[in-house]
């Protein structure tokens, strides 16, 4: 078996960081990537099952791989992330014999396990996956970035929450990541001081309820504290997370965002539905008089913040009059920017066994694209007030002849130039503004290492 590999990744950020620490651990043990699947000796699926698309591509590629497998039987598949979930391998393997490994999210042990018992590793790097030392060592190559991103990658997700106890009706992350688990902040900044060595300037740290960082540890360690500790990495140019709770969302959180210069004036915080019996049904904890309370907690500490939302359309029962109550939620809040996705019924979750999932499919998609529409003329409208204004940009990647970057507010800026701007804050002058993007024309290097208060 030739000694490279390919990851095919769908899915959240969370997904994303996963791999990122797979392909680290696999390039130490001497793996080279390809990004062709054909080509690998080794082949990971790193899946999803959030929505029902994502889980329907999941097993496309999957059925696509028998073939592959067939004519090439050395190659290796292992399949990885919330298909497998904490209990679900044993099915899986009834139903996929061919594949080789499974590992439930954010364990990579099995697969490593598995090369190390075949010998599929290059023995001049390695002795045992099982020695100390070597678990050390590879710990410590999770922390880098693969070779194809050492160098390009200018921002890293790094996650600080696994898993999640609170348990929505509709959401199938606790039964598949398990309960929820904080890492310790000394691994958290290892990794952070390693991915700045090459080349990192943005991390966002992540968790499904990112702001319950540190209940489960014993040294009263917060995510406010954590927040702090990660702007004071000297190489580290700006702070983000996400996702943010609303039960969650503390006046210390919501200071030390606005008093700390690295940490981005930019909150994730889902309400889900606008409509109070909707919210009950999905066991949110809060009522959208609670939710509009913290909107204000936030936009009097922080006048500027960006403020993302989440939304569910078509949820179980949903009626017509409990829609455009989150329609009308949403012209009132003016959120900065909201993912809309219509209700996909999850296996094993309450909502699933005890709601039947009664809105047509058309139905949904009415309602998804209304909401969309809107939201889009409400950041046409926000972006316009942009034009003719200096904004800070870190700059990420060239893309069709333009570099392009987010502002601290996670507005995209496109602009042209010559010049390299790869990983640098500068300043750029907006001349055409979307819905979505931002393009204008570059000011030059802003010379400072923070975020500012730019929008």
């Amino acid at each position: 078996m030739t000694k490279t590999y390919h990851i095919w990744t769908i899915g959240c950020q969370m997904n994303e960081a996963d791999s990122r620490h797979l392909s680290s651990q696999l390039e130490a043990l001497g793996y080279r990537r390809t990004d062709t699947a054909g080509e690998a000796g080794l082949v990971v699926l790193n899946t999803c099952v959030v929505r029902q698309q994502a889980e329907d591509k999941a097993y496309s590629r999957l059925s696509s791989l028998r073939h592959e497998k067939r004519q090439n039987p050395d190659m290796i598949i292992a399949l990885m992330g919330c298909m497998v979930g904490r209990r679900e391998a044993p099915a899986l393997k009834q139903r996929f014999p061919y594949v080789d490994v499974f590992m439930a999210p954010s364990e990579t042990e099995p697969l490593l396990e598995f090369l190390s018992e075949h010998g599929l590793y290059d023995p001049e790097r390695v002795l045992d996956t099982r020695d100390k030392a070597l678990r050390d060592a590879i710990q410590d190559d999770e922390f880098s970035l693969p070779a194809y991103q050492r160098g390009r990658s200018v921002t890293a997700n790094v996650p600080v929450v696994l898993g999640c106890s609170h348990a929505c009706t509709f959401c199938v992350i606790p039964y598949r990541r398990g309960a929820e688990r904080s890492r310790p902040p000394e691994h958290i900044l290892r990794e952070i001081h390693k991915l700045t060595e090459q080349g990192v300037r943005e991390v966002m740290l992540l968790g499904q309820i990112v702001d319950r960082y540190g209940t489960d540890l014993p040294n009263g360690a917060d995510l406010a504290g954590l927040l702090r500790r990660v702007a004071a990495v000297p190489d580290v140019h700006r702070v983000r997370f996400l996702t943010s709770h609303p039960n969650w969302m503390t006046d210390r959180l919501i200071d030390t965002v606005a008093g700390t210069e690295k940490i981005c004036p930019h909150i994730e915080i889902p309400v889900q539905a606008g409509n109070d019996h909707v919210l009950a049904a999905m066991r949110r904890g809060y009522t959208v008089d609670d939710y509009r309370r913290i909107v204000e907690r936030i936009r009097n500490r922080l006048p500027d913040a960006a403020i993302h939302s989440d939304i569910i359309v078509g949820f179980c029962g949903e009626t017509e009059k409990q829609f455009m109550d989150t329609y009308r939620l949403t012209e009132e809040m003016q959120w900065d920017k909201v993912h809309i996705a219509k209700y996909s019924e999850r296996p094993k979750t309450l909502a699933a066994r005890t709601l039947p999932d009664d809105v047509p499919a058309v139905e949904k998609e009415r309602r998804r694209k209304m909401l969309d529409d809107r939201q889009t003329d409400i950041l046409e409208k926000k972006n316009r007030a942009l034009q003719n204004r200096a904004v800070e940009v870190l700059v990420e990647n060239r893309y069709k002849g333009k570099w392009r970057g987010r502002t601290p507010h996670n507005k995209w800026v496109a602009f042209e130039d010559e010049g390299d701007w790869h990983g640098k804050l500068v300043t750029v002058q907006v001349e055409k503004t979307r819905a979505y993007s931002l393009t204008g024309r570059l000011q030059g290097d802003t010379g400072v290492q923070h975020a500012g208060r730019q929008p």
